[in-house]
């Protein structure tokens, strides 16, 4: 038995392998509402072979959106449009999840499939923005703070987007807490300018991230919860993997079931230099300092290392992303790779 095709069980729900598919915005809907596009691009990567497959950071608010282009659970509409899709990768043999997100100051940008960049205007169907404190991204527009009312919103948004996923389908909710979305931006001392009880200290700045994971997890009933993490900042003065360590045992308390860890997003002046596994070090420290359950990601794109990472106990299970969009098979590839009991659909196995 190979490690990556090792099932793992995560609060009663099987999921059939460790090879995983990272949430990865496709800027493709319309008022929030999944499509057809959406619909063959999740369920082919469960035809493939996957153990979860992650939807893309679906918006709680119509302006927690990246981009107007973004998907949503901000409304029951969304999740109908949702609920074929769960169904189609859920029948193909994967556990089917959805990250939940809130862009904060980095919302209502132009979406990179127009070629773009930049905040979008009002005229042009942007909006205003928010965030812990009025401190604008490079140069998009300078957004404005949350006050007591506001925050409490982007909670009770995150619960009911939780409530909505679980009604259609979904199996895993993770929670956005990292590449520079407004609870990472709540997180870190340099974006988290607040002189309240949601900033200053480490405890007030986690404190947003502790009551959404609380609410998402009393939303969700059974079904797992992930905490996705920018363990750094990789800026000076920002958020590092000591903080994301104290943090991951927080959500934990607060109902989490997985920590997701990546990096970076915060600042443009952050310094990371991508390659293979680059941030699976980040994951081995979580990891091993907590004992909870972890997901390494970030260019692990070839199985034997994969496998080997799992192997060296310094991740419980491998998130990919562009790796499957250049190939929709990437774990009956994988699986074929290390001589693996191949999760081939019956309709492939003459393939193999």
């Amino acid at each position: 038995m190979r490690a990556l095709f090792t099932p793992l069980s995560i609060r009663g729900i099987e999921l059939r392998n460790r090879l995983w598919v990272s949430p990865m915005c496709q800027y493709s809907a319309v008022d929030g509402v999944p499509n057809d596009w959406h619909h063959v691009h999740l369920a082919q990567f469960a035809a493939g072979g996957a153990g979860l497959v992650i939807a893309e950071a679906s918006a709680v608010s119509p302006e927690g959106r990246i981009s107007p282009d973004d998907a949503g659970l901000w409304n029951e509409a969304q999740a109908e449009a949702w609920t074929p899709i769960v169904a189609a990768i859920r029948s193909r043999g994967a556990v089917a999840g959805v990250q939940l997100s809130h862009a904060g100051r980095k919302a209502s940008t132009t979406s990179p499939l127009t070629g773009g960049r930049g905040t979008v205007p009002r005229d042009a169907g942007g909006w205003t923005t928010v965030a812990p404190s009025a401190l604008a991204y490079d140069a998009f527009a300078e957004p404005i703070a949350l006050d007591a009312q506001g925050i409490e919103k982007v909670v009770s948004d995150f619960a009911d987007a939780a409530r909505r996923a679980v009604s259609a389908g979904f199996e895993v909710i993770e929670v956005h807490a990292a590449h520079g979305y407004l609870l990472h931006q709540f997180l870190s001392p340099l974006t988290n300018h607040r002189d309240d009880e949601y900033g200053g200290s480490f405890d007030n700045r986690v404190r947003l991230l502790v009551r959404v994971t609380e609410a998402v997890r009393e939303a969700v009933g059974d079904a797992a919860v992930f905490v996705r993490f920018s363990a750094t900042d990789a800026a000076e003065g920002g958020w590092d993997v000591a903080d994301t360590v104290a943090a991951a045992r927080l959500v934990a308390d607060a109902g989490a079931d997985l920590i997701d860890v990546s990096s970076g997003g915060l600042v443009p002046e952050q310094r990371i230099v991508p390659g293979p596994g680059y941030q699976v070090d980040h994951a081995a420290i979580v990891r091993r300092e907590t004992g909870l359950l972890v997901s390494a990601v970030g260019m692990i794109d070839d199985p034997t290392f994969g496998e080997q990472i799992l192997t060296d106990g310094r991740a419980d299970a491998i998130m990919s992303g562009r790796e499957w969009l250049r190939d929709p098979h990437y774990a009956l590839r994988a699986a074929a790779a290390l001589g693996a009991d191949n999760p081939a659909p019956a309709q492939y196995l003459r393939a193999y």
